[in-house]
């Protein structure tokens, strides 16, 4: 097995809701966070087997594969692929897990990984009639889920409390993965300040 590292990382300004990043599409903003992280790397963009984007809401813009779009956008060969995966809140990190897994299990030695979202820019959908030649017209905001309001919500409250997934448990765990996060950041791999070895063998 071999290993994977992260060999450098870059991200967008955080931005609130209808700020100043709302007139950026979610496909060219990732596509400008890519090609910056390209063009200050050695590689050259033919070298790379894959971008891998997470998106949760793939509802307008982001939709159709926004990780093969933002791919050709960023200036990648057609030659490159480029995929989407969607894990909700955790759809970046499991972009990165795939990636490393790729690498680990000799799929390809490069791949650009992370995530991509703009809630901002979220579309409101129409749902269709339930029978034929109905008229009733249902609009949801995608923002919130495109199947609003959805019985999941009701059934996370219910799964939380058995548990014991209390708010302070849930700082508590975010608290200890910032410090594991950090401590993956100080081990560094000699060619490179960015390289952080993600999995492999020991």
């Amino acid at each position: 097995m071999l290993d994977a590292y992260i060999y450098d990382g870059l991200r967008s300004p955080f931005g609130r809701h209808g700020g100043m990043l709302a007139p950026v599409r979610p496909d060219d903003m990732a596509a400008e966070v890519i090609r910056a992280v390209v063009e200050r790397s050695p590689f050259s963009p033919e070298q790379y087997e894959d971008v891998i984007l997470g998106c949760t809401n793939q509802a307008g813009e982001d939709s159709r594969n926004v990780g093969r779009h933002a791919a050709l956008l960023s200036g990648f060969p057609q030659e490159v692929a480029g995929r989407t995966v969607n894990r909700l809140c955790a759809s970046g990190l499991q972009a990165v897990v795939d990636a490393a897994r790729a690498v680990t299990c000799g799929e390809g030695e490069l791949f650009v990984a992370g995530g991509v979202e703009s809630m901002s820019r979220a579309p409101f959908v129409m749902g269709k009639s339930e029978k034929a030649y109905g008229r009733d017209v249902r609009v949801f905001d995608s923002t919130i889920g495109a199947r609003s309001p959805t019985p999941s919500s009701r059934r996370t409250s219910a799964i939380l409390p058995s548990n014991n997934l209390t708010p302070p448990c849930e700082v508590r765990t975010a608290s200890t993965t910032l410090r594991r996060s950090r401590l993956a950041c100080a081990t560094v791999c000699p060619s490179s300040r960015h390289c952080v070895r993600v999995r492999g063998t020991a």
